[in-house]
């Protein structure tokens, strides 16, 4: 019996380069409103971006469950990498082609919770409006 392997690379990977993020991890100032969004009411925020992104719109809520349940446990909130934060900014990262270590999303993740759903929904909303075309009506081109 023989086993044949099929590697498959990413698509953006090989046809594009890496680049950064649109937008800094601390430009709340870029967006009011998705700051104040985030703010005000940050599960909320990561639920929206979770959900534009594809995913289980409660998906970010084990990163807000996972301790408590580690407290009633255990008897101490024992603070874990949230795993709805990095596994959505790596996924982010991989989809755009962003450049990033996964060393990097665990630490913005743990310590930049809050900036780092800002930073992905800022991303999630530049990259929608970049894909939105604008076809002439008489003629039907772009």
């Amino acid at each position: 019996p023989t086993t044949k392997i099929e590697i498959i690379s990413h698509p953006y990977r090989d046809t594009q380069p890496l680049k950064d993020w649109s937008s800094g991890l601390f430009d709340c100032g870029e967006n009011a409103s998705t700051c104040c969004y985030g703010f005000w009411c940050c599960p909320c925020l990561a639920c929206t971006v979770s959900e534009k992104f594809g995913e289980n719109r409660c998906l970010p809520l084990c990163d807000m469950v996972g301790p408590a349940i580690t407290a009633l446990i255990f008897g101490i909130p024992v603070g874990a990498v949230p795993p709805a934060g990095l596994s959505l900014r790596a996924a982010m990262r991989t989809r755009y082609a962003i450049e990033g270590t996964l060393c990097r999303d665990i630490v913005i993740s743990c310590f930049c919770g809050w900036c780092n759903w800002c930073q992905m929904h800022r991303e999630k909303v530049i990259v929608y409006y970049k894909n939105i075309y604008i076809y002439c009506i008489v003629c039907g081109k772009k």
